[in-house]
């Protein structure tokens, strides 16, 4: 039987925004656009998804005068990551694993 994979990482903008993140300290908003090419609102929509989860922490703030948003994984967040990274794996290996 194959393991349940979580429908919140199944996502192809979110699963994208979790795997930056876990290869990083913390991205700003500029950042993860440019590295999923999502729109500013798509984004915006799923890393409010992702916070309510616990899966990332926000932080808002200003570099100068301009508007920042800064996330990061939370240890909830990487094992997440980690248990669907591991179910994929399973899938691709028929099960196997």
């Amino acid at each position: 039987m194959f393991p349940k994979l979580d429908p919140l990482l199944h996502s192809e903008l979110r699963l994208a925004v979790m795997s930056v993140l876990a290869g990083v300290e913390s991205a700003d908003f500029t950042f993860l656009k440019a590295q999923t090419g999502a729109t500013a609102g798509n984004l915006s929509v799923q890393i409010d998804k992702l916070a309510t989860a616990g899966y990332i922490a926000v932080e808002k703030g200003y570099k100068g005068k301009m508007p920042c948003t800064t996330c990061r994984i939370t240890p909830a967040g990487v094992e997440a990551f980690d248990t669907y990274v591991a179910a994929l794996k399973e899938y691709l290996s028929g099960g196997q694993a």
